[in-house]
């Protein structure tokens, strides 16, 4: 018995922490489980293929909450066509969407969300529906149960405003001078996230013009108001501690927006034209090259709030690019005569994951699924200079998340992309060589020397992208050895008390999942401890590590995510699996998995960290923890091979997995998202792999011989 593996647990049903002696899972179980991975991979890669779009990419739903088409019923309002097909299409939505309880929640399973329940019970009552009606009542005893709109947080209070239901006092000020502040003094827009700062500015327009449509009284709130307005709870980031004295930083912010209120209603802000005029700039360069400004939901209808607010014509060409914008995001049901929206779309996110999932099962770089994917994303590369260049001086070269967004490159999309590029010269393995012919994925034919000069050239130009995002992801490196999605070292927490800051996401700070996803990249790319980026990397995420073994999991639901994106990317770059922090974390993937043999958790985690890990059984947090267990060298632990079992029990014949559960992160605490591939790449990543690590009879034959010595 190795020393190695006494450091496992080997959780047991009913008990959560049995220390003992780790078997290694009999070769017959490993060689009756070959068969029909062999079977699920060949069926998960042909459903993938057979959905790939004309032009080499992959692009599934995102979904959110129910605020997208809420937030959408009343610009709608504003804009005076409440009463159009598509308003009311999104309101029968969100009658589909209403909790029974009377609310609605941020994710299935959730508990009632008030600003969300607010504004959908406010688009209810604007396109048509009747007060009286059963679950129009049912919504309103919900929303006063849980504080009324008295509760809402600060951009729900913005919507409120814009159509005459509170005052813009009872809203934070947003002021342009913002955009004025120079980079030096410590509260600037580039400050602030990134996707937050496409927000600020257009609503720092708003919040100085003060827009309003007035409605008539019957289809206002009033009756969800506990107190008057000017009564209501301050805002505040949700998790911060309730510090509000005079020489806190709540106390600061709160001081500085009534003082700017006392300004404006005094006219005493003489920069306060120019400021506007800086934001609208600021805002409209933002339109360039992007699927709307951010590519993101919430900047698009603030930019249409703004631009009506500085009188743009709706026939503009301005009004016009964010209206189809917004209609991109727009999907229709005609199943069920609903529409619903996406907060954005994930074609780079999701071609990418999809390339290095057909690799992983056995997809050849010649394939002409695999090379078109590859050349739609070198074509995506971003070469031109962005907000991130603010606090880095670096050649372009990142990877966005979407279409088009380029001011706006990450370094989660970046890794990843990275990873994908690099199958190109990946290796067939033995597995894949030992796969039956009607398996394996047919390769392009030599033409000789006009097909190699192809080949060549198309292999210089991936090198040279690989180089040049390599070279971006690692100037975009934290001090702190991390990773944040957009900038570098935003991470002033002191913005998180601005009162506008209950969105819970006004800085970008280094995050372990997505330092570890860096660091699996720049070790499949040959960087190895000693490397002194990969050496800060590595001590960020021992640094992060939760003493129960756990990371926290920014940008996928939660704890499992981390703990599987730290435990690869510390693997990627040579640390050993018999590390103390491998060990730790693969413990508590181990004690964390469920009697069915899967892994689940809820995003009820990040507002209740004990519950870290528990949650409905999903595929994709399956996969997360199996790929974990792989990087720790547990190939063949009795643990993943009852993954393993999950996963092939709960395939669909079309070699699919359901999954309604929100396992993506927007925001924690507030936005949780559900990616409708998320079931699919990743349990096919995870089988590949598993199916690679313990290749075939011999190599199983010889883990079986180590172990029982």
């Amino acid at each position: 018995m190795s020393s190695l593996q006494k450091q496992y647990v080997v959780p047991m049903d009913g008990q959560d922490d049995f220390p003992g002696v780790v078997p290694a899972e009999p070769f017959s179980v490993v060689k009756s489980l070959a068969a029909p991975v062999r079977l699920a991979i060949h069926q998960t890669r042909q459903w993938l293929l057979d959905q790939q779009a004309a032009d080499g990419s992959w692009c599934a739903e995102l979904e959110g909450d129910s605020l997208l088409e809420s937030e959408t019923i009343l610009l709608l309002t504003f804009l005076g066509h409440e009463d159009t097909e598509a308003a009311e299409r999104l309101a029968d939505y969100l009658v589909e969407k209403q909790l029974p309880e009377g609310g609605w929640a941020m994710y299935p399973g959730g508990q009632i969300e008030i600003s969300g329940s607010v504004k959908a019970y406010f688009a209810l009552k604007l396109t048509g529906h009747d007060p009286s009606a059963e679950y129009m009542r049912r919504a309103r005893t919900a929303i006063m149960a849980h504080g009324g709109a008295d509760a809402v947080n600060s951009f729900t209070r913005f919507f409120l405003a814009l159509l005459g239901q509170i005052s813009y006092d009872q809203c934070p000020a947003v002021p342009p001078e913002l955009v004025l502040l120079p980079k030096w003094f410590p509260l600037n827009i580039h400050a602030f996230s990134a996707w937050s700062r496409t927000i600020i500015v257009p609503l720092t327009i708003i919040s100085a013009m003060r827009p309003v449509r007035r409605i008539e009284p019957r289809l206002g709130i009033r009756e969800l108001f506990l107190r008057e307005p000017e009564d209501w709870p301050p805002l505040k980031c949700p998790g911060l501690q309730n510090n509000s004295g005079a020489f806190s930083w709540d106390g600061f912010f709160r001081m500085a927006d009534r003082m700017f209120k006392w300004c404006q209603r005094r006219r005493l802000l003489p920069m306060r034209r120019k400021a506007i005029m800086a934001a609208e700039r600021w805002m409209l360069a933002r339109f360039d090259r992007s699927d709307g400004p951010g590519a993101i939901y919430p900047p698009i209808v603030w930019s249409i709030v703004a631009l009506k607010c500085l009188g743009y014509p709706d026939d503009s060409p301005e009004l016009q690019y964010c209206r189809e914008e917004l209609r991109k995001l727009t999907i229709d049901d005609e199943q069920t005569g609903t529409t619903r929206l996406q907060p954005c779309r994930s074609p780079v996110w999701d071609t990418a994951l999809t390339v290095r999932a057909l690799a992983a099962s056995g997809a050849r770089p010649e394939n002409p699924a695999m090379r078109e994917a590859i050349q739609w994303l070198l074509a995506r590369q971003i070469q031109r200079r962005g907000d991130w260049a603010e606090s880095v001086n670096v050649e372009p070269g990142g990877w966005c998340f979407e279409y088009n967004n380029d001011f706006y490159p990450d370094c989660d999309d970046t890794a990843m992309v990275l990873m994908a590029l690099h199958s190109r010269f990946a290796e067939p393995t033995e597995e894949h060589e030992a796969l039956p012919p009607e398996l394996k994925l047919a390769t392009l034919p030599p033409d000789e020397n006009k097909e190699n000069r192809r080949r060549v050239a198309e292999l210089e130009d991936t090198v040279a992208a690989i180089d040049r995002g390599q070279s971006w992801l690692l100037a975009m490196q934290n001090s702190d050895g991390g990773w944040g999605a957009f900038d570098r070292n935003n991470n002033r927490e002191f913005l998180c008390h601005v009162p506008f800051a209950d969105h819970n996401a006004m800085i970008d700070p280094s995050t372990p999942d997505l330092a570890g996803r860096v660091l699996e990249a720049l070790g499949q790319l040959g960087r190895r401890l000693g490397d002194p980026a990969v050496d800060r990397g590595v001590a960020y995420i021992r640094s992060t590590q939760n003493a129960d073994g756990s990371w926290f999991g920014r940008w996928g639901v939660n704890y499992i995510y981390g703990a599987w994106q730290a435990i690869t990317g510390l693997a990627a770059v040579g640390v050993p699996t018999d590390d103390p922090a491998i060990v730790a974390g693969a413990n508590w993937l181990l004690v964390h998995q469920q009697a069915g043999g899967g892994w689940g958790e809820s995003p009820d985690s990040y507002e209740f960290p004990h519950l870290r890990g528990q949650g409905p059984i999903t595929a994709s947090q399956t996969a997360w923890a199996l790929m974990g267990l792989l990087a720790a060298g547990l190939e063949h632990h009795p643990a993943v091979a009852r993954g393993v079992r999950y996963l092939l029990n709960t395939q669909n014949e079309d070699g699919v997995w359901d999954e309604p559960e929100f396992t993506g992160t927007g925001f924690p605490r507030v936005f949780y998202l559900r990616y409708h591939y998320y079931p699919i790449y990743f349990p096919l990543l995870a089988l590949s792999q598993w199916a690679v690590k313990v290749g075939g009879e011999k190599a199983a034959e010889e883990q079986l011989a180590a172990v029982s010595g």
